[in-house]
């Protein structure tokens, strides 16, 4: 590895992605697409009204996704992935094979130790 721990900047992109629900989030856009807030809540069981407003404000401030209100009644508000941020499609997808990689061997390491 070429990185340098003292310049290194996996601190500053963990600060963007760091929580429960924002890969998911991020994931949910770059398979579906553009969504409305409703279909989001409603893809995501278990987050709050508030936690999923806050995680994609955030997200917002860091161009990572696309806010667009329409000027209608009922209010119309939906939420796309912005070029910018399909730049973490493949760190997503790469978190995800570790991920199953690793469930895969801490479950060999609980057969072994019951064995």
């Amino acid at each position: 590895m070429q990185i340098e721990p003292e310049l290194c900047k996996v601190e500053d992109a963990l600060g963007i992605l760091v929580g429960k629900w924002k890969p998911i989030i991020l994931l949910h856009l770059l398979k579906n697409g553009t969504q409305r807030f409703s279909e989001l809540k409603r893809s995501l069981p278990g987050i709050t009204q508030k936690m999923l407003t806050k995680q994609l404000r955030e997200l917002e401030e860091e161009d990572i996704i696309q806010r667009v209100v329409y000027a209608q009644v009922p209010p119309k508000v939906e939420y796309s992935i912005t070029e910018y941020g399909r730049g973490l499609e493949p760190i997503l997808e790469a978190m995800h094979e570790w991920g199953t990689k690793h469930t895969l061997h801490k479950r060999e390491m609980q057969r072994k130790a019951s064995i």
